[in-house]
């Protein structure tokens, strides 16, 4: 997993450099924020696609012709 896979960094952290965020502590906290910022660029991206599929279906017209 890589040097700070025991949780030394943790106690370094706390000991050492107190007051500051251990590494896998930061890391945790980056890879949340990246999830959050990834989820809702997603999601937009998805919802313009779906928004861009559905305006050009009602330019094309529909395969049916609705009733009058």
């Amino acid at each position: 997993m890589g040097w700070f896979s025991s949780g030394r960094d943790r106690h370094l952290a706390a000991s050492k450099y107190a007051g500051r965020e251990s590494a896998s502590d930061q890391a945790a906290r980056q890879r949340r924020a990246s999830h959050r910022r990834s989820g809702a660029r997603d999601a937009a991206r998805a919802g313009q696609a779906w928004e861009d599929r559905d305006r050009a279906q009602d330019r094309k017209g529909r395969w049916y012709r609705p009733a009058r």
